[in-house]
């Protein structure tokens, strides 16, 4: 009988379920190398959570001539050749059979590193913590061979990060690692593809398409480390009324303090939603651009930014002042009202655990101007009874089923509203929603949400029309 705790709707989904596990990664010194091609989808869903750049390594497994799923080995660029000599002697594979396998793979392998890489140098991994990932380990061949080869290139800490292995996995591996990463490690574990709903072959169309979107979706706006000065991105899209819309760094200037927020506003968009982050995090949290992606295709504007600075979010204070994150975040808000490109948008807000009470106080702050409110996983009690009884924007409250703590205090801040309130208790899902499906469920009704409440710019609210 199969027993797992986890299964995958696809490579995508994967990716953002492991990049729910290496948040402490982020920082300016990680690069994320994916292994082509079923690695990239993952790789570039961990990427864009930890802001870094995105870099390939090629490798080519050895499979066992009949039986090609069962890996024997793995080659890789530079050189890198790792054999699993008790798969070799199972599998009765002489030296004549794997050679003949090894030039073939070889071959293909050097064909891959031509088209996915052009004439762009691989990234610069010198010093560097180097998170590799693939969409799963099985032998284990690939995932050596990969780490042996980032270590060669100057890695400085190598972290090898998949959505699903074997149990004995860490055994296998630990001595070409510094740390492993894993979702989930089933029992029993007979091939990588058993974990995921769709496991269609990635192709070679969508490696190239993935790659180059990170490089021109950077958060800080730059290519690649290694990428030649011509193919630097300028770091900002056309505006709102063409047909790309508007993906940028926005520096904003608050009571004293510079922070810096990352506008997305898709063209034609009908309104913004401006993101607060809770407990500290900031426009980087893996979630909350989850979220934030699924409302840009429903074409609605996004502004994630972080509501403390570098030097503030270790106090512990401040990431619990709901006075201090609001009066930022409606500052923030006034000043993305006056922004080219969201000049005229219907706001909303979306808060999360203690951004949501500030959002609340941004609410009740700017009355009329803030026509709704979203609550994922939120601490709305944190506001307190006076801001709570000062906000008229519809407002939904979303919550795990499982977080009943938080859930018990969110009825008694429902009470307490002045305005339309809800609240939706989303089955099967704790305080992160970290539960497979629930943080998409999250995300579609806050969608629904938005899209109900906030009118087209151009046009009357639901009620007017």
């Amino acid at each position: 009988m199969h027993v797992t705790g986890t299964h995958f709707t696809d490579r995508t989904e994967a990716g953002r379920r492991l990049a729910d596990r290496l948040g402490h990664l982020v920082g300016p010194g990680t690069v994320v190398v994916a292994l082509p091609r079923g690695g990239v989808p993952v790789a570039a869903e961990v990427a864009a959570a930890l802001g870094a750049p995105l870099d390939i390594c090629v490798i080519r497994k050895l499979g066992v001539p009949h039986q090609p799923e069962l890996g024997m080995g793995a080659i890789g660029e530079d050189g890198v050749r790792v054999l699993n000599e008790q798969v070799i002697r199972l599998a009765g594979v002489d030296d004549g059979q794997l050679a003949q396998v090894e030039r073939r793979e070889r071959a293909e392998l050097e064909r891959r590193a031509v088209r996915y890489r052009g004439d762009r140098p691989a990234a610069d991994l010198r010093g560097r913590t180097v998170v590799v990932v693939d969409d799963g380990v099985a032998t284990g061949s690939t995932a050596r061979a990969a780490c042996r080869i980032v270590r060669a290139r100057g890695a400085a800490r190598v972290v090898l990060a998949v959505p699903v292995a074997p149990r004995d996995w860490t055994e296998r591996l630990s001595e070409v690692a510094d740390e492993l990463v894993c979702v989930d490690t089933p029992s029993p574990f007979f091939a990588i593809g058993e974990f995921y709903a769709d496991f269609t072959q990635t192709g070679d169309e969508e490696v190239l398409r993935l790659l180059a979107e990170a490089r021109s979706e950077r958060p800080d706006g730059k290519p690649a480390d290694g990428e030649p000065p011509s193919a630097k991105p300028s770091g900002r899209q056309p505006p709102a009324g063409e047909p790309n819309g508007i993906d940028r760094e926005l520096p904003l200037a608050v009571a004293g303090v510079r922070l810096t927020g990352r506008l997305t506003v898709p063209a034609g968009a009908r309104a913004a939603v401006v993101f607060a982050h809770g407990s500290g995090s900031g426009r980087r949290s893996p979630r909350n651009r989850h979220v934030a992606r699924h409302l840009n295709r429903r074409g609605l504007g996004t502004l994630l930014f972080d509501l403390l600075t570098e030097a503030e979010e270790p106090d512990r204070r401040k990431v619990f002042d709901v006075a201090l994150l609001g009066s930022r975040l409606t500052a923030v808000t006034e000043e993305l009202g006056r922004t080219e490109g969201a000049r005229g948008l219907p706001l909303g807000l979306f808060g999360a655990s203690t951004g949501a009470a500030a959002a609340l106080y941004t609410a009740a702050e700017l009355g009329p101007a803030v026509r709704a409110v979203v609550s994922r996983g939120g601490r709305p009690d944190l506001a307190g009874p006076d801001v709570l009884a000062r906000v008229d924007a519809p407002t939904l409250l979303l919550v795990g089923a499982l977080d009943t703590t938080v859930l018990d205090l969110n009825r008694r801040a429902l009470a307490r509203l002045g305005g339309v309130g809800e609240l939706v208790v989303v089955p099967r899902a704790s305080h992160l929603f970290e539960e497979p499906g629930t943080l998409d469920q999250a995300a579609e009704l806050a969608g629904d949400w938005f899209l109900r409440h906030l009118p087209p710019a151009d046009g009357p609210g639901p009620e007017g029309r």
